[in-house]
């Protein structure tokens, strides 16, 4: 069952999400807190612009194996308009009524999205992390913030994401010959080991499976 350790309100302006961020982001944990690891999922989330309505989808898999346990979707009204590194209070709320239809929570929580790699170090992954206290990591397609070389061409070679002289993510080729991943700290969970289970998550494409499941499953028409 779902427990959230803080709560706060969704319907807000854009400086009161700043100063909720600025408040929350002091409680993110960068090193592992982790237990056993026999469960994963991943979340993502649609959005349906003609009817106004936010698609959440969260999927739970088996870890190491990566076998579908179960999943859910919410779908609620968009509540938040689109603000560049605010992107949890347009998404979280139905990312945490989907959580809550499972009948189990993941050890880890894999979210579509960034963690720390955030202008004030707080993305959705740091921020579902710390509001439900499971362990979370930022999995991106695109980079947020920071500068880096780029990655050696092998599968799992990554090279450090930087802003304002901190290493805040990895530059992670997920396969070889494609575009890598941005992967950060979410929420008790080091960079190091983010980027390991990022690796055992992911197998023939770019994307970790968590990702890719939770993807389709928002994508779909309600």
């Amino acid at each position: 069952m779902l427990k959230l350790h803080h709560q706060h309100a969704w319907e807000v302006s854009p400086r009161e999400a700043r100063g909720i961020q600025e408040h929350l982001r002091r409680m993110v944990e960068t090193s592992d807190r982790l237990g056993a690891i026999d469960t994963v999922a991943g979340v993502d989330v649609g959005f349906d612009k003609n009817k106004g309505l936010t698609r959440a989808a969260v999927a739970l898999l088996t870890f190491p194996g990566l076998e579908p346990v179960e999943q859910a979707v919410v779908t609620e009204p968009t509540r938040f308009p689109y603000v560049p590194g605010l992107l949890s209070f347009r998404e979280a709320p139905a990312i945490l009524a989907a959580l809550e239809r499972l009948a189990q929570l993941p050890d880890v929580l894999l979210c579509d999205g960034q963690g720390v790699a955030h202008p004030r170090r707080f993305g959705i992954a740091c921020h579902l992390g710390v509001l439900t206290d499971l362990p979370s990591i930022g999995v991106a397609k695109k980079r947020l913030v920071g500068s880096h070389d780029e990655p050696g061409a092998r599968r799992g070679d990554w090279a450090p994401l930087i802003h304002e002289d901190e290493v805040i993510g990895a530059v992670l080729r997920s396969r070889a010959g494609v575009k890598p991943i941005y992967v950060s700290c979410g929420h008790r969970v080091s960079l190091a080991t983010a980027v390991d289970l990022v690796m055992r998550c992911t197998t023939r494409f770019r994307l970790p499976e968590t990702t890719r499941r939770a993807d389709r499953l928002a994508s779909a028409k309600a």
